[in-house]
């Protein structure tokens, strides 16, 4: 059974500026200061997050913050991912670009032509990745590459061993 987690006893200016900040218009700032205070009374976070209509991880996350950062941690931050992971690295990312130079059909699928999604299997099936990835994770590895990637498009053509001639003339 997990222990409880509380609030670390607060100094009289932490317990006042939390105080003023429940008037606070910032929503975020509100719930926070809710949180911690309810905590400092001795609330458990599962009550705590019952009460306010919140998750029960919600309050010990913002009761950790306040922890280690004090105040700071009133204040809304990025929620951006702190580290990205690249689907393909440099090395897997160069065999994509050679694989994308061979046919489909090297590869047992039946079309011709590579499409992001076709290229993500394969990558798959090759080695290049150790789970599938999305069509977006393709397209961002060939941005790095500076690959420019656009979709396929359908050439109308004739058998007519004429028609490059008669094409060029038609169009100058």
């Amino acid at each position: 059974m997990r222990r409880p987690l509380f609030v670390r006893t607060l100094s009289d200016s932490e317990r006042e500026q939390l105080e003023a900040s429940l008037r606070s218009a910032d929503a975020f700032v509100l719930r926070r200061c809710q949180i911690l205070l309810a905590s400092s009374r001795g609330q458990r976070a599962t009550a705590i997050a019952q009460n306010l209509g919140c998750d029960d991880e919600t309050v010990r996350d913002v009761i950790k913050a306040f922890n280690s950062r004090g105040l700071a941690a009133l204040q809304r931050r990025s929620s951006r991912p702190h580290r990205i992971v690249v689907a393909f690295p440099s090395e897997q990312a160069e065999r994509l670009r050679e694989l994308l130079h061979q046919s489909p059909r090297h590869f047992g699928k039946p079309s011709g032509v590579w499409t992001l999604e076709l290229a993500a299997e394969v990558s798959f099936e090759q080695g290049l990745t150790p789970e599938r990835v999305s069509r977006e994770a393709v397209r961002t590895a060939l941005s790095r590459l500076s690959v420019k990637w656009q979709r396929a498009k359908q050439w109308i053509t004739s058998p007519d061993p004429a028609y490059e001639r008669k094409k060029s003339a038609a169009t100058g």
